[in-house]
């Protein structure tokens, strides 16, 4: 009986060394053939611009203008909407019951509606009820830039219409990712070990100290990723308001740029295409840098 099993272990390890060499050479294969796909994916896409690099060179200052205005849309509702929801996870945080409750009230009623549907009430419903009370966001802004001496970088009263309806579509932006940072923002505060915050106190900080120094710079690492990932579905976002009128960023021109090719439709499909491309251009960046800022704040835990 011990030399069948001493025969039997001796086999064991024999076995597995010959199934190994095989496994690892299906993952070679496999790994140069994704490889190869890529690159000869790469290949037939700059082929498929080569060939249409007459309408490319046509359409690319307007297009790139419109990524202007698209990443300038994106930078000033992100901003807004961290505000928006620094103040709504405060208020789901605090002790005061209807500051709690009405937090509460606004996360659920935003996330619950179609983001279309809030937008369409920013740029007609909002907009019609300011404008109904006397308040014009174009003189507003120039009456500001006066009196800080910089009036000379608002835009001449032929982009008025621009003006307004980039400044709705920016409150309607910011106010719907508000809420879904509100939550965020909300949990990174949570996850910071409440052992932390009375040791803190302990020492003599105020609550204010505490959350400034304490519990935000440990809650930032832990929202970076979810942050980063609403910022860039909000770049995408930004091509809703093209539906407000008067907002030109990359889907509008795109529009306009393709409508009349309707008799070429392969033509038509380029500009599209192009379109897309210009998004994923902006977006796959925000990736990498948040992978980045993930990376380097995880180097302290």
């Amino acid at each position: 009986m011990q030399r069948i099993d001493h025969a039997t272990i001796g086999l064991a390890p024999r076995a597995h060394t010959e199934a190994r060499p095989t496994k690892n050479i299906l993952l070679m294969i496999l790994d140069k053939a994704f490889y190869a796909f890529f690159v000869l994916a790469l290949f037939a896409f700059a082929y498929y611009f080569y060939v249409y690099r007459h309408r490319f060179l046509l359409d690319l200052p307007l297009l790139l203008q419109g990524a202007g205005t698209t990443i300038w849309l994106s930078v000033s509702s992100m901003i807004l909407a961290t505000l928006f929801g620094f103040i709504g996870a405060m208020g789901r945080l605090s002790p005061i019951a209807p500051i709690r409750w009405l937090a509460l009230l606004y996360v659920e009623i935003v996330r619950g509606t179609p983001i279309l549907v809030q937008l369409l009430l920013w740029g007609f419903g909002v907009s019609g009820l300011l404008s109904n009370l006397g308040f014009d966001p174009y003189t507003a802004a120039y009456q500001f830039m006066t009196v800080i001496q910089e009036n000379s970088f608002m835009p001449g009263p032929a982009s008025q219409l621009f003006f307004d309806a980039a400044f709705y579509g920016i409150l309607g932006l910011s106010f719907n990712y508000g809420a879904y940072l509100t939550e965020v923002f909300r949990t990174g505060i949570e996850s910071v070990d409440r052992g932390q915050s009375e040791a803190a106190l302990s020492l003599g900080l105020n609550s204010r100290q505490v959350l400034f120094r304490i519990v935000l710079p440990q809650a930032i690492r832990m929202t970076i990723p979810p942050f980063a990932n609403y910022f860039i579905t909000l770049v995408q976002d930004t091509s809703l308001l093209s539906l407000l009128g008067g907002v030109i960023e990359i889907q509008q021109l795109t529009t306009s740029l393709a409508s009349p090719l309707s008799s070429d439709p392969n033509a038509m499909l380029f500009v599209y295409i192009f379109g897309a491309s210009l998004f994923f251009i902006i977006c796959y960046p925000l990736a990498l840098l948040a992978r980045f800022l993930e990376g380097r704040l995880a180097i302290a835990y």
